[in-house]
C-alpha cells in the first residue's frame, strides 16, 4: 500500500510539473492536455484519477506555487542571524532566482494574468510575499533600519508593485535579463528613500549580507 501511494504521489507530481511547463509556455487556453501527458509519461486514466479537468490541473499548479512561496518565505523569516532588510533582500533574491529557474513559479506568473485566474491573485504567492515584506518593514522600523516615520504599508505596496513591474517589463522587452539584479535595484531605490542615515552608512560600506542559493530552490519536484 505504501509503495502504491508513493507511486501515485510521484505520478501526480510529474503531471503537475509537465502541466507547469505547458502552461508556462502556451498559457492556459492554448495548453494541450496531450502535451502534458507526453511530458509526464502518465496515462490519461492516471491524469483523470488525480484531476477532474484542465482547470483543476491549473489550480494544482497554482497551489504548488503557493506552497513554494510559503516554504521559502517562512525559511527566510525564521533567520535570526540577519537584520530585517538583509532578510528581505535574500528573500527577494530567491524569488527572482525562482522566476528564472523554477517552472512552477514561472507557470503561476503566466496563469494569474489569464482571465480565468484573475481572482487567484488575491490568494497567490504575491499576496504572501506582500505580507512578508510588510512584516519585515515593521521589524526594520523597530530596529532603526528604516526611519521611524516610514509607513510599512506604503513600503510594501511600492516595493511589490515595483517587483511586479520589473517582471512584466521583462516579458515585454524580451531577451536575457538579470532578474536578481532588477529586484535588488528596486529594493535599493526604496530603501535609499526610507532608510535611516546610520543603516545607509553601514550598508554603503558593507553591502548586502544575504543572497539566495540555487540549492535552496528544490526545483526538481512539483511541491516543496
Amino acid at each position: 500500500m505504501a509503495r502504491q501511494q508513493e507511486r501515485a504521489r510521484r505520478t501526480r507530481a510529474a503531471i503537475i510539473r509537465s502541466a507547469a511547463v505547458e502552461f508556462g509556455k502556451s498559457g492556459y487556453a492554448a495548453a494541450s492536455l496531450n502535451r502534458i501527458l507526453e511530458g509526464s509519461r502518465a496515462t490519461k486514466g492516471a491524469m483523470y484519477f488525480h484531476f477532474d479537468s484542465k482547470e483543476d490541473l491549473a489550480r494544482a499548479v497554482l497551489d504548488a506555487a503557493v506552497e513554494r512561496y510559503r516554504t521559502s518565505i517562512e525559511r527566510w523569516l525564521g533567520r535570526t542571524d540577519l537584520g530585517p532588510l538583509d532578510i528581505l533582500r535574500g528573500m527577494l533574491d530567491e524569488v527572482a532566482l525562482r522566476l528564472d529557474n523554477d517552472i512552477i513559479i514561472q507557470a503561476e506568473f503566466r496563469l494569474i494574468i489569464e482571465p480565468e485566474f484573475h481572482r487567484d491573485v488575491q490568494a497567490g504567492g504575491g499576496r504572501i510575499l506582500g505580507r512578508a515584506i510588510r512584516m519585515l518593514a515593521v521589524r526594520a522600523i523597530d530596529q532603526k533600519q528604516l526611519r521611524h516615520d516610514a509607513d510599512p504599508d506604503k513600503f510594501a505596496r511600492t516595493l511589490t508593485a515595483a517587483l511586479a513591474g520589473q517582471r512584466y517589463v521583462t516579458d515585454m522587452v524580451g531577451g536575457p535579463v538579470d532578474m536578481r539584479m532588477r529586484f535588488t535595484e528596486a529594493l535599493e531605490i526604496i530603501v535609499e528613500a526610507m532608510g535611516t542615515p546610520e543603516w545607509l552608512e553601514e550598508f554603503r560600506t558593507v553591502g548586502w549580507r544575504a543572497s539566495a542559493r540555487p540549492d535552496d530552490l528544490n526545483v526538481g519536484t512539483a511541491s516543496p
